[in-house]
């Protein structure tokens, strides 16, 4: 009795091991792929003149818009709206909850 038991756990073990030896395959044939390459860096300063090009309030507006675009690296495109380009530019708030980036 003792050997049975002995055996069907010898079996068990076994079908595990090549189970789980089975998973762990790697496929050599496909060369790696390549690392991701880094964005360019945005030039922050012309992107925000642009974005704030009619705003009433330049300075004030180019200062927010540098903060935002040197967090997000990101500016959306336009001098308005057009968040969507640039979902982190969206949805950073001042103190206040109010949007912070023009």
């Amino acid at each position: 009795m003792t050997f049975q038991k002995a055996f069907a756990a010898m079996l068990i073990a076994s079908f595990l091991l090549v189970h789980f030896a089975n998973t762990q395959k790697v496929d050599y044939s496909k060369p790696p792929t390549p690392a991701p390459q880094a964005p360019q860096p945005l030039d922050c300063i012309g992107a925000c003149k642009y974005r704030c090009s009619k705003s009433s309030r330049q300075n004030l507006c180019n200062r927010a818009c540098g903060s935002c675009c040197n967090r997000c690296h990101c500016v959306p495109p336009g001098t308005s709206g057009n968040y969507e380009a640039c979902p982190c530019y969206f949805n950073l708030t001042a103190h206040n909850n109010t949007r912070k980036c023009p």
